[in-house]
């Protein structure tokens, strides 16, 4: 097509001097900000955006039956939203593939370092325990969906009270939510994304970049600096010198989500105040 090549020779140019079209530096993640407590119904919640991409995490804990395999462990559900009001191409109905695709990411990411203790969401042993669903909703895409929804996903746990279990005189387990204490989180995880155009790195594509890019590199990285995984899109290839640095550069980016999802906990916001905010 005739615009991404002139895009993509706009862009290259300007990466030739170490600038991008919208002003930022390769290195450069667009204006990120971070409101928890936005859903007031909910367990747990945040709301997430990253340049005008934005998304919306709620959280609901209940009761269940665990997994037979897993007896005496809790349930974490994850699951991934296209709002159509958030792009042209996502439509009303089930989540596609993509949507698919993106919460396996995220429950990929928070599993790999087990974040949240799920061997402490046991109620009876063999027969109750606590289930976690945690939805994510694409409110609007302007590129770099994975950054912005492990974002919100991570500052909505961080958020979450669980609900005091209590049997009552039949046996039946309820949730008192006037007893509950916050979700014992074990440690804390980001996803940092990593795009790959005329042999350049740069942080976090837009989505007019994202539409050039020969190949992304979205790297989870826990604050123990451990890297948690990887998930490369595109066609074309990272070399082992480019996934270092990109390794390395994802590595010191981490530490500037953490940070915002650390000044983010310190005031909860109601979902108007959030969207206000957020222009």
């Amino acid at each position: 097509m005739l615009i991404p090549k002139i895009k993509k020779k706009s862009i290259l140019s300007m990466l030739e001097k170490d600038l991008r079209l919208d002003g930022r530096s390769p290195n450069q993640y667009r204006d990120i900000s971070v409101h928890v407590g936005v859903i007031e119904k909910a367990e747990g919640s945040a709301l997430a955006k990253i340049g005008n991409t934005v998304a919306l995490v709620g959280i609901k804990v209940g009761v269940g039956t665990p997994f037979p395999d897993l007896p005496d462990q809790g349930v974490l559900a994850v699951n991934a939203e296209f709002v159509p009001l958030a792009f042209p191409t996502f439509e009303p109905g089930p989540p596609d593939e993509n949507a698919v695709e993106l919460a396996r990411i995220i429950d990929r990411s928070l599993r790999e370092l087990d974040v949240v203790d799920l061997k402490k969401m046991t109620i009876i042993p063999g027969e109750k325990v606590y289930i976690i669903w945690l939805d994510i909703y694409v409110l609007d895409h302007d590129g770099n969906l994975t950054d912005a929804c492990m974002l919100a996903s991570m500052a909505a746990l961080l958020n979450t009270k669980v609900p005091k279990a209590e049997a009552d005189d039949r046996g039946f387990i309820k949730l008192n939510k006037d007893e509950a204490t916050p979700l014992l989180v074990n440690r804390r995880v980001v996803i940092v994304s990593i795009g790959k155009v005329g042999g350049k790195l740069i942080v976090d594509p837009n989505l007019e970049e994202e539409q050039v890019l020969e190949a992304k590199l979205s790297i989870s990285i826990g604050d123990n600096g451990v890297v948690a995984g990887m998930q490369k899109t595109g066609l074309s290839s990272f070399t082992q010198e480019e996934v270092e640095k990109a390794v390395e550069i994802a590595s010191d980016k981490s530490k500037e989500l953490f940070a915002v999802i650390d000044e983010a906990l310190k005031k909860p916001s109601s979902l108007w105040e959030a969207l206000r905010d957020n222009g």
